[in-house]
């Protein structure tokens, strides 16, 4: 497990592919995801194997946060998973990878997990994987996920125009990069 102060990244288990479901099955939660069709359990079954047969260092992890950091007045140390987070690429040459995103607890929206998450998870990739580049692309109409990249030190290095197609409109999809020692 990987640890920050209030998230851990832990690797995906089986149990866990009834909630992603139900949070990609929101169209909410899939809006700004590559995701554009609803998944059954079937599917994420799939996508789960799939997983398991790529190399460890593009294999995802779940995002948990503790019960007592959810609910102040908690007094549980209970781990709760709230999304998931890890590399879909690495490119071993040139030290550098892609890095994804998903925090599919709407009501966690906003509380400062997915920066968190994506430190942890650069941090990881810069020290364990010895990455000197780690990159994303995000919407331009996701402004929640922009401001979380940037506090995490990310910096806007590109734009792809009118590269997705959304609810009968086109938009830019931004590309994002961080290097070792830009992290914050």
């Amino acid at each position: 497990m990987i640890h920050g102060e209030r998230v851990r990244l832990r690797r995906v288990e089986r149990s866990d592919l009834p909630r992603y479901v139900e949070w990609l099955n929101d169209p909410d939660v899939r809006e700004h995801l590559a995701l554009v069709h609803p998944i059954g359990l079937s599917g994420e079954e799939q996508w789960f194997e799939a997983t398991l047969r790529t190399e460890p260092a593009c294999q995802p992890f779940a995002v948990d946060v503790r019960g007592s950091d959810l609910q102040p007045e908690a007094v549980s140390e209970a781990w709760v998973h709230i999304g998931s987070a890890g590399f879909h690429e690495v490119d071993w040459r040139n030290r550098a990878a892609e890095l994804g995103l998903a925090v599919g607890r709407k009501d966690l929206w906003g509380r400062g997990f997915g920066t968190e998450t994506v430190r942890v998870l650069a941090r990881w990739g810069f020290q364990e994987l010895n990455l000197n580049r780690v990159q994303l692309r995000v919407y331009e109409d996701n402004p929640r996920a922009i401001r979380a990249y940037e506090k995490a030190g990310f910096r806007l290095e590109g734009r792809m125009r009118q590269s997705r197609f959304h609810n009968g409109r086109y938009y830019d999809t931004l590309v994002m990069g961080l290097l070792r020692d830009e992290l914050r």
